[in-house]
């Protein structure tokens, strides 16, 4: 079944939490002892609802204390069409890194606005980073139209005022629909009092909107996590390469391509599941044999031969920073894509990107808190990828500082 992966993004208090807590509880996708909980919990504050509908995304104690919510917050569903990974994200700017993390892997963008107060700063923002990381469909949920007593004008206008910013932006497909996640309207059911509005409701534009409709296109990759060699008497010779297949397929005896090596040799058998097969497609975990005796360790990729993919030990990404220390000129980093881990350097910051504004500015050499820069980054050995516009699943890698361990920066590489 079909996987849709999408975030939620706005300022903060759009509703962002509960048009997702209205989704799953019209969807009838909460289960009953979950509902009995929240509305134990929500009694428990005082609320006049009887049941506060954002608590179904909000997972940390904390932020429920303080009625935000201020981190990534994910949540499962499924219909008879999909299933869906929702990423429920905070709508502070100092919390432009948990959005970052949360759209990364979307296929969708759900980007709340505020009908009374429109195209907001953060509407940019939270638009420019789906633009950075290539998010292939956006959608903008005009909310709280009771608020402004559901006037088709103010929709029409909110939606030209995008519009005329996104020109500037590369997004591929923006789609709109206007809700009131707190009553329901246009959530799961059609709205008498949007009937003016002819499109679908939310819940059945995620149930048949196009995922990634050139994915099958990709190039095959394949990443080896671990190398399997029981050395017992009865699996004596046996060595084989688990890992899960990035993007496209492999079958048995292609001609592939190791790397960083740069060795040729053929897939001498596949297996999945205990059971050999003759092809592995996208997402499939699999154990991978080769013709050949080569020395692969995990992190190794394999690519079809005369495949193109780079393989380079300096290349351009843009980063956002994610360590609350600022960067240090020669700091010691660790760059990991996937499984493959090798020491790094950021080797020249070259521009910072205005994230309100999307306008280029001159750096200064420093990167903060949630900056956005264009850098050349150095590695130790060879890293094999192409760029994020064309592979997601290679074109992504995270920094991690040597000395703590913590995750400092997450970039896309041009």
């Amino acid at each position: 079944m079909e996987i849709l992966r999408f975030f939620t993004a706005g300022n903060v208090d759009d509703g962002k939490s509960t048009l997702i807590g209205r989704l799953l509880y019209d969807s009838k996708s909460v289960s009953t002892d979950i509902l009995e909980t929240l509305t134990k919990q929500s009694k428990s504050t005082g609320e006049n609802a009887e049941i506060d509908l954002a608590l179904l995304t909000d997972g940390l104690r904390a932020e429920r204390a303080q009625g935000i919510t201020i981190d990534v917050a994910y949540k499962y569903f499924t219909t008879d069409k999909r299933k869906f990974i929702i990423a429920d994200t905070p709508g502070h700017f100092q919390y432009t890194r948990n959005m970052f993390t949360g759209a990364s892997n979307a296929d969708l963008a759900i980007i709340l606005v505020d009908a009374r107060l429109g195209i907001t700063e953060q509407t940019h923002r939270h638009s420019i980073i789906s633009n950075i990381v290539g998010i292939p469909h956006v959608l903008v949920c005009i909310n709280k139209m009771d608020l402004v007593n559901y006037d088709e004008k103010v929709y029409e206008q909110i939606k030209s005022d995008y519009e005329k910013f996104a020109q500037k932006l590369q997004l591929k497909k923006i789609s709109f629909i206007p809700t009131n996640a707190l009553s329901g309207d246009n959530v799961v059911n059609q709205s008498e009092n949007l009937a003016w509005y002819k499109g679908p409701t939310l819940f059945e534009f995620l149930e048949n909107v196009e995922i990634n409709p050139n994915e099958q296109e990709k190039s095959a990759r394949f990443q080896v996590q671990y190398v399997i060699r029981p050395q017992t008497d009865e699996l004596h010779d046996y060595r084989g390469y688990a890992g899960s297949v990035l993007s496209g397929r492999f079958v048995k005896g292609q001609s592939i391509t190791i790397l960083p090596a740069d060795l040729t040799t053929t897939i001498s058998k596949i297996e999945k599941n205990g059971i050999e097969v003759e092809e592995a497609k996208e997402g499939e975990p699999i154990i991978l044999h080769v013709a050949d005796d080569i020395d692969i360790s995990r992190g190794t990729t394999f690519v079809p031969v005369n495949d193109g993919i780079n393989s380079e030990k300096t290349f351009e990404a843009i980063i956002c920073w994610m360590d609350n220390k600022s960067f240090q000129p020669g700091q010691k980093l660790i760059l990991q894509q996937n499984s493959f881990q090798t020491k790094a350097l950021i080797k020249e910051i070259d521009n910072k990107i205005n994230i309100s504004t999307f306008t280029t500015e001159e750096s200064d050499g420093t990167l903060h808190l949630n900056d956005f820069c264009k850098v050349t980054i150095k590695t130790a050995e060879s890293i094999s990828f192409d760029s994020y516009e064309n592979n997601r699943k290679t074109g992504a890698f995270i920094l991690i500082n040597e000395n703590t361990n913590n995750t400092v920066a997450a970039g896309v590489i041009e």
